[in-house]
Order: C-alpha cells, then sequence, then structure tokens
C-alpha cells in the first residue's frame, strides 16, 4: 500500500496520476470485451468511483492498474446478467477473461501483456477513425488515450466544456452507429489509416507548442499528452517508420519549450532562444527516434520523420550561426515534393533565405502572396516582413507585421509582431 486515509489531499493526486496511466490500457481492454466503446469509458469510470470509496480506506493496491481492472470486469458481468442477452454476454464475457488470463493478476505474463498493447492500438484506431470529424476525433483521443476530463480538454483548447462533452457524446454515438470494430487495421487499410492517427497527435502536440488563440503562447500540458501518445505508438508499431518519425519530431520539438518563452510569457524566436536551456534528454530521445524512423524507412523519408530530419538540424547547432541550413534546404525541397503543402513551401522560403540570402527567400514568398490556403495565415506577411527588413525596405516591413499582427488570434504573437511595429517605426 502506497497512500493511507489521512493523506486527503496527496492520496487524490496519486488516484489521479493512477488514473491517467491506467485508464487507457482499461478502456481498451474493456472495448474489446464489452465491443462498445462508451459502455466501456462508463465501466472505467464505476471503477474509478470505486476507488475514490475504497483506497482512501484501504490505501492504493499494490498494483492499481489491476485492482481498477478487476472491479470494472465484476460490474460488466453483474452488468450483463441483469441484461436481456444474459447468456450470450456472460458466455463472451467470460471467454474474454479468460483468454486474459485473469488480467487482474499482477503477475500477468508477456502474452498478457501483448494483449493489452493490441488492445491500446485498437483503441487509438478506433479513436481516430474516419467517421468522426477532426474535432471529435481530437476531444475522444484525449479523454479515452490521455485520460483528461472535460474541463481539462476545454481549457486546453479554449472550448466551451458543453461544446467538448458534446463531441464526445457524439462521436460515441456515431462508433455505435457506424458500427466501427474495435480492431488494428491490417494491409493497405493501415497505410490508409495511419495518417489521421498521426495527425491527430501532430495536431494535439502543435496546439501546445504554438497556440492558435488565448493569452499563452505556449501549453507544455498538451505537448507533454501529446508526447505520451506518440511515443506510445511508437512503441506499438515499432515497424512503422513514420510513427518514430512522429515521435523523433515532437521530441525535439519539445526540447525547446522551455526557451520558447521569456520570464514574463512573452515569445521568444528560435534566432533568440538562449540554447543552453534545450532540453538535451529530450534532444537525445529524438535524435535516437529519428534513427529508428530512418532504419525502418529503408531510404524513403515520410512527412514526419523529413521534418524530424530538419528539427535535427537545428537541435545539433550550438550557435544559430551553426545551422547547416543548405540542408534544410534540400530537406524541405524533398518535404515540399511529398506534401505539395504552401505552409511548407513557406518554411522552405525561410530556409533560403538564411542559406542564400533574404532576396532569394523574398522571390519564394511574393510567388506565394497570390495562394488563396494562405489567404488568413498570418505567418506568410510576417516572414515577408522580415526579409523586407533585412533588405533595408523598413516602411513595407512595417506594413506586413501590422497586417499579421491583425490576422493572428494569439494575444502573446499580436504583441511580440506589433513590439517588432514599434520597433521599426521607432528607428525611422
Amino acid at each position: 500500500m502506497s497512500a493511507r486515509a489521512g493523506d486527503g489531499a496527496d492520496l487524490r493526486r496519486t488516484i489521479d496520476a493512477v488514473w491517467r496511466i491506467e485508464s487507457p490500457r482499461l478502456i481498451a481492454g474493456l472495448t474489446r470485451m464489452t465491443r462498445d466503446v462508451g459502455l466501456a469509458e462508463d465501466l472505467a469510470q464505476d471503477a474509478l468511483v470505486a476507488a475514490l470509496e475504497s483506497w482512501p480506506r484501504s490505501g492504493v493496491p499494490e498494483s492499481p492498474g489491476a485492482w481498477l481492472t478487476a472491479t470494472a470486469q465484476r460490474r460488466a458481468v453483474d452488468l450483463y446478467r441483469r441484461s436481456a442477452t444474459l447468456a450470450t454476454k456472460t458466455e463472451q464475457i467470460a471467454r474474454s477473461l479468460e483468454a486474459d488470463g485473469a488480467a487482474a493478476d499482477p503477475t500477468a505474463d508477456a502474452a498478457a501483456a501483448g494483449q493489452a498493447g493490441e488492445d491500446l492500438l485498437g483503441l487509438v484506431f478506433m479513436c481516430c477513425h474516419p467517421v468522426l470529424s477532426i474535432e471529435a476525433r481530437v476531444a475522444l483521443t484525449l479523454r479515452l488515450l490521455g485520460g483528461l476530463a472535460t474541463d481539462e480538454i476545454a481549457r486546453a483548447f479554449l472550448t466551451p466544456r458543453a461544446t467538448v462533452q458534446q463531441r464526445i457524446v457524439r462521436a460515441k454515438r456515431t462508433l455505435a452507429a457506424a458500427r466501427v470494430p474495435f480492431e488494428i487495421p491490417a494491409g493497405d487499410e493501415l497505410a490508409e489509416r495511419l495518417p489521421a492517427v498521426l495527425g491527430v497527435i501532430y495536431l494535439v502536440f502543435n496546439e501546445g507548442y504554438a497556440a492558435t488563440a488565448g493569452a499563452d503562447w505556449t501549453r507544455p500540458e498538451l505537448c507533454e499528452d501529446a508526447l505520451r501518445l506518440g511515443r506510445m505508438l511508437a512503441e506499438l508499431m515499432p515497424r512503422e517508420a513514420e510513427a518514430h518519425g512522429l515521435a523523433a519530431l515532437m521530441e525535439l520539438q519539445a526540447s525547446r519549450l522551455r526557451a520558447r518563452r521569456a520570464p514574463d510569457g512573452s515569445p521568444v524566436l528560435l534566432a533568440d532562444q538562449d540554447r543552453s536551456r534545450w532540453d538535451l534528454l529530450l534532444i537525445g530521445r529524438g535524435l535516437r527516434a529519428l534513427d529508428r524512423a530512418e532504419a525502418a524507412a529503408g531510404g524513403a523519408l515520410g512527412p514526419y520523420t523529413l521534418q524530424a530530419a530538419i528539427a535535427a538540424c537545428h537541435a545539433r547547432a550550438r550557435r544559430v550561426e551553426d545551422t547547416d541550413w543548405e540542408r534544410i534546404v534540400a530537406l524541405y525541397d524533398a518535404l515540399a515534393a511529398f506534401t505539395g503543402s504552401p505552409v511548407v513551401e513557406l518554411n522552405r522560403a525561410v530556409a533560403v533565405a538564411m542559406a542564400f540570402g533574404p532576396a532569394a527567400g523574398l522571390e519564394l514568398v511574393e510567388a506565394l502572396a497570390g495562394d488563396p490556403s494562405l489567404a488568413s495565415y498570418h505567418l506568410l506577411p510576417s516572414v515577408r516582413a522580415d526579409l523586407l527588413e533585412r533588405l533595408g525596405r523598413r516602411e513595407e516591413a512595417y506594413a506586413e507585421l501590422t497586417r499579421a499582427a491583425g490576422m493572428t488570434a494569439n494575444e502573446r504573437e499580436r504583441r511580440l509582431l506589433l513590439e517588432r511595429a514599434a520597433e521599426l517605426a521607432g528607428a525611422d
């Protein structure tokens, strides 16, 4: 026993931590057993309530995950015994319990661990199924796999709690109505479905790394949630190069989080960051994940691995002037050919400007100015302003900075852009 009654707040924090860690495996196993993700979450929540009632008296068990699993499974059996389909469901659950090798046993063998991994992977693909909207995928993934409460998801994405709750409820109903199977896709279907899973995880990470709206420049908690999911996916899919590529990309980008904010919370751009504040542990993890991605890819690098390789160029440069910008340009060439994304082309233009001068970069930016998909993208005028300033065209740079400030929904970023514009006006 690790905590006893009388440790009120500490015990609640312990239970919250256990839930965050154990709930994805618990819900995944229950979903396999019941074939109903909504019912699985209800059973898991029942087990949590039982823990909140029992553990203050008895203490946290040595194997809390096994305790929660056994409690939820007993609740499932009781529920089905009262249902109209008693015989069929009880037999189905009995077979599942027997196949699990009594999951409540803390000495479960490697086969049980393998089943748990398959369960988690099945739940990942169910939460990110294409029948759901991207917003629903994100909310359901964070709820069932991230272990976040509805309030936490709402705060993270600056969305009303009722909206998030509605998305989760509708997502479960949609999955049930579409009879989405609890399974791991295989062959061509896996290749088709995996990008959607990776995309959800990276969307969560990006919202933490560079918040699109609100008063905060970054939200590290979201980055941590995405990192946990990305690491889990890479571990569950060791032969999938892009799973490792995404993990590498997030590790390397997360290594810069502490340096991306000044003490007052204002943004610090890459060129101005104190690189001694970069997290060397995360850089090491990211570079190792990149090695695994490149080995699994066999030379045909995917978009996440290419982006991770770009991030690695920054991570290996201890000073801005040591950055291998020509290699970054080459990597962006490959990424642009792969994605056809105008945002990638804009980033490539920045790299070209750093490698070959601002005039070369500005020529590429001007070519993107008429792209309708970038019409409301604030980084287009922001990048153009930087290049114009470097070329001495300060009045034009000022106009672009003020235009960019009017386009961003992030308060910290808007303030930074306006401060840069004011500096140009003051200098003139």
